[in-house]
């Protein structure tokens, strides 16, 4: 990558990817064109030599600089005054993407509870008919974390020789019992809303509310929960750990929908870089790219020890590690140190 290349800044635009072809996907079944809503950054070199694609998390969207404020922007470590950045929402999300609230073409009305199953596996290759959209050969890095990590992993063994770099950061090369554990429990709590099954936008909201809760718990660890909301007074009701947990998960229900988290966490659920390519040991040593496996010494969803897995079975593997009190949300919050881990990353590459 060239860090050192003096292009101008431009706006972000935010535009709409058509794709008019099926998807088939690994289902058997097949999503009969799709819509994907991306952003972009920055200007090509002359070379188009510095491509960054930014692969968001669970509930996030196409605007990276603005959930990953302090890694992408002007005079951050993804500059677009350096880098033309892309980042799309993926299939199945409400942000502008084909998912469960769109028309299905076949019957002229929202796909709702018919929309079908998606892997990581078919995420990324709906990211891939928009690269080559794009007029993308070559990019040098993929970059995401946890589901938008699992995505660039599954990228990173198609892309090939396409892809210089990816950075996976507190992610896995396969889906744990555990957190496959978690995401059913929301997914049950959703399940227990009386409008669930409902055809209609609003559909599991208060179960969504629940699920957030429980999602929230795995995202930390026990010690930023101490750190935050222990109590300086003794009481037997009204904790802050209550309220806490309530707000997050009213916040997210006013800004999501429920199928939509249900389609995701069902796909996170689906990953398995070896799945049909002989295990993941082999399926990791195809890939070609330089991979950087960033893990968090107190993440309890996506362990430190599968980020070290990766690093070890891939043939051109990085292991580097956040250490913090914010378990798994640390990729979104320690900045400092996810900045030092790029820029070592990047020296060694150049060297």
């Amino acid at each position: 990558m060239n860090l050192q290349s003096p292009y101008l800044i431009a706006e972000m635009t935010q535009e709409i990817f058509t794709c008019n072809e099926d998807l088939v996907l690994e289902s058997g079944g097949t999503l009969p064109g799709f819509q994907i809503s991306y952003t972009t950054q920055g200007h090509l070199t002359p070379k188009k030599d510095n491509v960054i694609w930014v692969l968001h998390a669970l509930t996030g969207d196409a605007n990276a600089q603005q959930w990953w404020s302090g890694l992408v922007g002007e005079d951050k470590f993804f500059d677009p005054s350096k880098h033309f950045i892309v980042c799309a929402n993926f299939l199945g999300s409400c942000y502008g993407s084909t998912q469960p609230l769109s028309e299905n073409p076949k019957t002229g009305k929202p796909y709702y509870y018919d929309f079908p199953n998606l892997t990581t596996r078919d995420i990324a290759a709906s990211l891939d008919r928009l690269r080559k959209h794009l007029g993308i050969e070559q990019i040098d890095t993929v970059i995401g974390g946890s589901l938008g990590g699992q995505v660039a992993l599954e990228w990173a063994y198609t892309l090939g020789e396409r892809l210089k770099n990816a950075i996976i950061v507190a992610s896995n090369a396969k889906a744990s019992p555990w957190i496959i554990g978690f995401n059913e429990t929301q997914r049950m709590a959703i399940e227990t809303d009386q409008t669930w099954g409902v055809r209609h936008p609003d559909a599991g909201k208060k179960g969504l509310e629940t699920a957030r809760a429980i999602g929230m718990l795995s995202y930390r660890h026990p010690q930023t929960f101490l750190q935050n909301q222990c109590e300086t007074e003794e009481k037997l009701d009204n904790y802050k750990i209550s309220s806490y947990l309530r707000y997050q998960g009213l916040k997210l229900a006013n800004r999501f929908n429920a199928l939509s988290y249900w389609v995701l966490s069902k796909a996170m659920d689906s990953h398995d870089i070896g799945r049909g390519r002989g295990g993941a040991e082999n399926a990791l040593f195809q890939i070609k790219a330089r991979v950087l496996a960033i893990g968090v010494d107190t993440d309890v969803l996506f362990t430190s020890e599968e980020s070290r897995f990766i690093s070890h079975q891939v043939p051109k593997g990085t292991y580097k590690e956040i250490r913090s009190i914010y378990g798994h949300d640390a990729f979104l919050i320690e900045y400092e140190q996810m900045n030092y881990i790029l820029k070592s990353f990047y020296l060694e590459g150049n060297g």
